[in-house]
């Protein structure tokens, strides 16, 4: 699962990124610094692999974890090539998710292809471009299709009628995702691989002097905040998380403790990446289930969310999906409460289910299996 960081040039991109994966990256004052795609793996902090590990005290603890891309910066006419766009938006094709930055911090030293800050506006040139290459890409398809029809294939009938759907909707320059289709339709859309199909978060990159201010809630200050927030959730239907990315990389150099005790001195209880990967991981209808394996490991596996338990095994390892038996099931909390597996087993609070069990966030698993 990989989420792919866009946005114009210089609003602070590679910064975020530096930040997240903590991975040495270009940071430059100027355009387009950033030419091929950089991906970095980043933990999903998780307080309950925390909580299971203090039960189990193994030999190692893995958590699970999920993909960022930083993507170049796209320009007003990317969906023509300009700035490399063709390149860049063959990179956005390949994620599951957009994380959507834009920059609200002044700083005169870094160059602004835009000149004037303005949040709105700027959303919306990244996101024309996106709708302007959906287009293309269904108007070429739509002209394969119509070829097609002379077969009398149903589907292809099916396919052209899909396709004139949404090229009317982006013909309004409205997003893909914002369209009201069947199941069907959603699951037949997935081999367009339109950009704007894709799930959307908005972050916006303060200064670290409005976050003071905003003592880590969403902003009143400065107004272009309140338009962004105002803007997403009634035009896109998506959530925008204000975050200093230069802070956030700061902030990530300091051990724990004096990044905590930093947060609470800005009167913040979680730093803004926790809350990014949190939410990333959300609106990738992703849950968390965790395995044991004695005192050696304890770990934490990411599925979809509607999983069963013989497609989990196979995620552990494929010989577990492969002589599949059974899985021994207990929620987290109930196994905390038990304070060990034999005795939540002596309680009989532990399930055996079968392989088409599905996987619920938080259950901890045992696979039985055959070799």
């Amino acid at each position: 699962m990989q989420l792919g960081i866009v946005g114009l040039p210089n609003v602070g991109k590679s910064t975020l990124f530096k930040a997240l994966t903590n991975k040495e990256v270009e940071v430059s004052n100027y355009p387009f610094c950033t030419i091929s795609s950089n991906v970095g793996i980043v933990e999903v902090p998780d307080e309950r692999l925390n909580e299971l590990s203090a039960l189990v005290n193994p030999e190692k603890v893995t958590p699970a974890v999920i993909e960022f891309i930083d993507i170049a910066g796209l320009v007003k006419g990317a969906h023509k090539g300009e700035g490399l766009g063709n390149q860049f938006l063959s990179h956005i094709r390949e994620v599951s998710a957009i994380i959507h930055l834009i920059r609200l911090f002044v700083n005169d030293d870094i160059a602004y292809i835009e000149g004037e800050i303005n949040s709105v506006r700027d959303a919306q040139i990244v996101n024309l471009e996106l709708i302007l290459a959906d287009l293309a890409t269904v108007e070429k398809r739509l002209e394969k299709v119509k070829r097609m029809l002379k077969t009398g294939d149903k589907k292809c009938k099916e396919e052209v009628e899909l396709l004139g759907k949404i090229r009317e909707h982006l013909n309004k320059e409205e997003a893909v995702r914002r369209m009201d289709l069947s199941e069907e339709e959603r699951i037949r859309i997935k081999e367009f691989s339109l950009l704007t199909s894709k799930p959307v978060i908005y972050v916006a990159n303060v200064g670290e002097e409005d976050l003071s201010k905003g003592r880590g809630e969403p902003l009143s200050s400065p107004d272009s905040l309140s338009q962004l927030i105002s803007w997403a959730r009634k035009e896109d239907k998506s959530e925008v998380i204000p975050l200093c990315a230069k802070l956030e990389e700061e902030l990530r150099e300091l051990p724990q403790e004096e990044r905590s005790s930093f947060l609470q001195e800005l009167g913040i209880g979680e730093s803004g990446l926790d809350k990014l990967v949190k939410l990333s991981y959300k609106l990738l209808n992703l849950i968390t289930f965790f395995t044991i394996v004695g005192e050696k490991e304890v770990r934490a596996w990411t599925v979809k969310s509607g999983t069963k338990a013989l497609k989990a095994a196979g995620k552990v390892h494929s010989d577990m999906e492969k002589g599949f038996i059974k899985a021994e099931v207990i929620p987290l909390s109930s196994l905390i409460k038990s304070n060990s597996w034999l005795e939540a087993r002596e309680k009989g609070l532990i399930r055996a289910e079968g392989k088409d069990y599905i996987i619920q966030d938080g259950d901890v698993v045992c696979f039985r299996f055959k070799v």
